[in-house]
């Protein structure tokens, strides 16, 4: 008996050793990468964060950043046992493991040098977002928004000169988004001051000289930069950038997006299985659409029906008002419906809002997290831009995937269960899980009875085929050569969808490889497991203790959510 007591010590004492062990190197590796990424910290809520700086894109800044990645996954490769997926030292092992492997694969898209995207990396919507809720209201956060609005012109400048050393290389962005990226820098540059999304801060606080101090580097530092980026690309990059649009044309590109759905998804799965997965479940969809179509609408032609819903001034909007109006009335709506689905519920608020005027265009919607401390709300920013082209019948799945309950129902609650779970688990966010998961509150949302009208259900499942969609066109144009048009076309062919909502995804994804996949790839996960609950707990099966399960440790790659899933349900028998 005292031996085996001295073997249960000595096992308990190696598997605390093991669990400090891991969470000391991923606090590490999370502190270290707030301060390599300010921008990220204020924008994800972390409390206790300055925000008084940008982030350094120099190549020796990036280069002794990589250093320290080498050296935190061979760390990570060497700890022996792993650790087991469901304890809070597997969940940050499984988080870091999978950042860093990513980061590191990618490497070889050299994003660094062609970030001219006017979304996802690009600088002005990293900037534009920064404005919206850069803390102010006391005289520490007006000085720190002073320092980092003061650094934006060399921040500009750095972006000028790794893109110049792009070129060298070959590494260069689609024509198509510079051009995109110029008409969104001319539309800024038009803005009177005062309506600038860069003088956001001053509108939060009015304090005289603030307001003054803020305006002085906007005028003498700020535009005079803005322009000369403008001018940089209209004139010296547009002509070199690349006319094709996949990134399989910049040097080593068929790699580059090998190793992007690998850090974007989780999954090891190849482009032509993702295509093939793509065309079979738009198939599906559309013949899920047909039922509503015949039941509904007396038609089984669902292509003369998306387009009729989608241009028949009966069913779009009249005014930019009455959209933002729809929009928190579904998500109202939601919120009261919640209880009954799930067990652990989101304290934070979210506020729906318009995108400012230079966004809207090539824009749908998006969420922005809470703060951690409180200090501010999720906010979903809609794009309200012509709204008499825009259908009744796409809002509230728009709606339900921002907000609840889609993003904001899963952000905040990983951020709000301080520690319950690791850190680097409340702020890392696996697009996988992430997108899969607002897409999967798309089709719950019908079960939750949210949708008002077989109009706006016909619209979410149009919308989730739209996502299937890119399924095929981030692959055909990543991987097999496909044209901008016939991307812009497969989507309107199986949706209907505007041209321009056609546009705003197919202009996404040559410039953010493999994002793309996360939404199909995830919802089917999560609708994969679900089916898994249900057929191992059978009468016991409770749909709030799932939602639970899945939520619990926040938007974790999908491996490891499938772990965490079939670990509970092993217990659970």
């Amino acid at each position: 008996m005292i031996l085996a007591a001295a073997f249960v010590v000595l096992v308990q004492s190696a598997g605390d050793s093991l669990a400090t062990h891991v969470r000391q190197l991923a606090d590490s590796y999370l502190a270290a990468y707030f301060e390599r990424h300010p921008d990220e910290a204020t924008l994800d809520g972390v409390a206790k964060t300055r925000h008084d700086r940008l982030p350094d894109n120099s190549p020796s800044a990036l280069a002794r950043w990589r250093q320290r990645e080498d050296a935190w996954l061979a760390e990570l490769v060497a700890i022996d046992p792993t650790p087991p997926a469901g304890r809070p030292e597997g969940i940050s092992y499984g988080v870091m493991r999978d950042a860093l492997e990513g980061s590191i694969a990618t490497r070889v898209c050299r994003y660094e040098l062609w970030s001219i995207a006017h979304t996802g990396g690009g600088w002005l919507a990293m900037v534009t977002s920064l404005a919206e809720v850069q803390p102010v209201g006391s005289d520490e956060a007006r000085r720190q928004t002073l320092a980092r609005w003061g650094a934006i012109p060399q921040y500009i400048a750095s972006e000028t000169a790794n893109t110049r050393a792009g070129v060298r290389l070959g590494y260069t962005a689609p024509q198509r988004n510079v051009r995109l990226a110029v008409s969104e820098l001319d539309t800024l540059l038009a803005e009177p001051l005062d309506s600038s999304p860069l003088f956001d801060p001053a509108r939060r606080d009015s304090t005289p000289e603030f307001m003054a101090a803020l305006t002085r580097i906007l005028e003498r530092e700020i535009v005079p930069a803005i322009r000369s980026y403008r001018e940089f690309l209209a004139r010296e990059y547009l002509p070199r950038a690349r006319q094709a649009t996949g990134v399989s044309a910049n040097p080593r590109g068929a790699e580059c997006y090998r190793a992007a759905i690998r850090a974007t998804t989780g999954l090891a799965v190849s482009a032509d299985s993702v295509h093939r997965l793509g065309i079979a479940t738009v198939r599906q969809l559309e013949n899920d659409m047909r039922v509503i179509a015949e039941r509904s609408f007396g038609t089984s032609d669902v292509g003369a029906l998306l387009e009729r819903l989608r241009s028949d001034t009966a069913y779009t909007f009249h005014t930019r008002d009455e959209m933002l109006e729809h929009a928190r009335s579904a998500v109202m709506r939601a919120t009261v419906a919640i209880p009954r689905w799930f067990g652990r519920l989101p304290r934070a608020a979210i506020v729906v809002e318009p995108y400012s005027a230079f966004r809207e265009r090539q824009s749908v919607g998006e969420w922005n997290p809470p703060a951690e401390d409180g200090s501010r709300p999720g906010i979903y920013f809609l794009s309200t831009d012509d709204p008499r082209h825009k259908s009744r019948a796409d809002l509230e799945a728009l709606s339900f995937h921002e907000a609840i309950p889609g993003h904001h129902l899963q952000g905040s609650i990983a951020l709000e269960r301080g520690d319950s779970i690791p850190a680097i688990a409340r702020y890392f966010w696996s697009a996988g899980m992430g997108e899969g998961w607002a897409e999967y509150a798309e089709q719950l949302a019908d079960e939750m009875g949210l949708y008002s009208s077989d109009t706006a259900r016909l619209g979410a499942i149009a919308d989730i085929t739209l996502s299937a969609a890119l399924l095929v066109v981030d692959t055909g144009i990543n991987a097999f050569g496909w044209t901008r048009e016939r991307s812009v076309a497969y989507i309107r062919e199986h949706t209907r969808v505007p041209r321009l909502r056609a546009e705003v995804g197919v202009d996404r994804y040559p410039a953010w490889p493999a994002q793309g996949l996360s939404y199909a790839l995830g919802r089917l996960e999560i609708r994969r497991l679900r089916t898994l609950a249900q057929q191992r707990l059978g009468a016991k099966f409770d749909i709030r203790a799932f939602h639970d399960h899945v939520l619990e440790a926040g938007a974790v790659p999908l491996p490891l959510l499938r772990a965490n899933i079939t670990r509970w349900l092993d217990a659970a028998r």
